[in-house]
């Protein structure tokens, strides 16, 4: 109990403290035109009240991630708990924030045209191509799930495809409307019952006396599945997350004062941190053993999980609140995700989204693809998606960190992350099997040693850099 409720006053205090620092680092100009004043269009330039921003942010990025990541986190034990709150503090949250800032500071864009801005044009085409696929992909995939689950609570004539229908009908309302039309206003509620359900988690398990385990480094996942580097990947959002950098720029162009980019970015991902402990704590904790939490996840699935945890804790009204949350947070991530796939195509080939002509354009080949792929079995290619997620993190963690350089400022809290990021991410892919299945022994090295490159040429470009400033001075 104590490593938990040490781990929620590190969060808060991790905002409070490194928040204030990231934010003094990056120099927010409060006298600076925002996008969302400078270019307000009435459609996805709209100004917004930041309390409004944060849940909307905060349920973007949130989603199913840091419940059901968290879930499977739990199975390495207590060890999940140093990743979440340390790989919020200073690494997801730092991410959020400049993902966002940057988007602010170059009128709105979306992440890789940032990336093109600070990595060169090369990464800008690479990121391009791969955060548009990577949105459609979450939008399909949050719209087949929650379809399936709608259609198991419902009589038999309402089916999976009823329930389709109705969700791609809501996705294309999304991905064309105003932002403050119809995300503006559901999403704020649906993210205080994010919230609430969690304050409810949490409450019910230090109420309840429950034992919470205090923290130890030992393995306990019943597999003895190597902590480094699967850890760092099955926890995503809990801890860091490249489509939250997806998610970001669509606050960006709300945001009518820098002074609210660390409660909005910043804050919203210490948020999720502090949901992803709970539910972490609650996983392993509830069944005994992270054994009993593997035969609960084996005899059903997250979605059971949640359900059983949250009824038991809240009684009947918690019951319905985890249904909710496992069918709300995937669509609530599934509809952002194809607005962030028509923003990005928009940002590539400068195409002006304010006639509704244009949106449509492209609204209804992006949701077009996303329904052609729904009758997809895609159990193969999610299992891409976690290592991609980071992937893409690491990338924009690099770009923040030469963004830092280029203006002569710390860039140590952006380098020292995306350091770490990328030694998870190319160990993960050489060692996993959708990767290329090699042993521990050999990725591990590789791992570390391009880890340890992509520091060195980093420190070398920087090193120019400075040269080069000193020679003009």
């Amino acid at each position: 109990m104590a490593t938990f409720l040490g781990a929620i006053i590190i969060l808060i205090l991790g905002y409070i403290i490194y928040g204030a620092f990231v934010e003094k680092v990056f120099k927010v100009d409060e006298n600076r035109p925002t996008p969302a004043v400078s270019m307000a269009d009435g459609v996805d330039y709209v100004p917004m009240g930041w309390k409004k921003m944060f849940l909307i942010q905060f349920l973007n990025i949130a989603g199913l991630g840091p419940i059901f990541g968290a879930i499977s986190g739990a199975l390495w034990g207590p060890a999940a708990f140093l990743w979440i709150v340390f790989g919020t503090i200073f690494a997801g949250a730092v991410h959020d924030f400049f993902s966002g800032m940057l988007s602010i500071r170059h009128d709105g864009a979306s992440v890789s045209e940032i990336v093109g801005i600070y990595l060169g044009p090369a990464a800008k085409q690479i990121m391009r191509v791969f955060s548009v696929i990577l949105l459609i992909l979450v939008g399909t995939v949050f719209m087949t799930g929650p379809a399936k689950l709608l259609a198991s609570l419902t009589p038999e004539n309402l089916n999976t495809n009823f329930w389709l229908v109705i969700i791609i009908i809501y996705y294309f309302m999304a991905t064309l409307l105003p932002i403050d039309k119809l995300i503006g206003k559901i999403y704020p509620l649906f993210g205080a019952v994010l919230l609430i359900m969690a304050v409810g988690i949490g409450g019910g398990l230090v109420v309840g006396g429950y034992d919470i385990p205090n923290l130890t480094l030992t393995n306990l996942h019943p597999k003895s599945l190597a902590i480094w580097p699967t850890l760092f990947i099955t926890i995503a959002c809990g801890a860091i997350s490249g489509f939250h950098a997806t998610q970001s720029p669509m606050m960006a162009r709300c945001m009518t004062n820098e002074k609210y980019g660390r409660p909005v970015f910043y804050g919203a991902m210490v948020a999720e941190g502090i949901i992803a402990l709970i539910w972490a704590a609650a996983a392993m904790t509830f069944y005994g053993s992270t054994q009993g939490l593997a035969n609960a996840l084996a005899n059903g699935a997250q979605g059971a999980v949640v359900h059983t945890i949250s009824k038991t804790l809240m009684g009947p009204v918690g019951g319905i609140l985890a249904v909710l949350g496992v069918i709300v947070c995937p669509v609530t991530s599934g509809d952002t995700a194809f607005r962030s796939a028509r923003l990005t195509i928009a940002d590539v080939f400068k195409i002006n989204q304010g006639p509704l002509k244009q949106r449509l354009y492209l609204s209804i080949p992006v949701i077009g693809i996303g329904v052609a792929l729904s009758q997809i079995n895609f159990d193969i290619i999610w299992r891409y998606f976690a290592w991609s997620n980071q992937t893409l993190a690491m990338i924009m963690l690099w770009a923040s960190a030469v963004y830092l350089v280029k203006t002569g400022k710390n860039h140590w809290i952006c380098t020292v992350p995306a350091t770490f990021m990328t030694a998870v991410t190319i160990t993960y892919i050489f060692q996993a099997k959708e990767g290329l299945g090699l042993p521990t022994t050999i990725s591990y090295p590789i791992g570390l040693m391009a880890a340890a490159g992509a520091l060195a040429w980093f420190l070398f470009s920087a090193s120019k850099v400075h040269s080069n400033k000193e020679l003009k001075a």
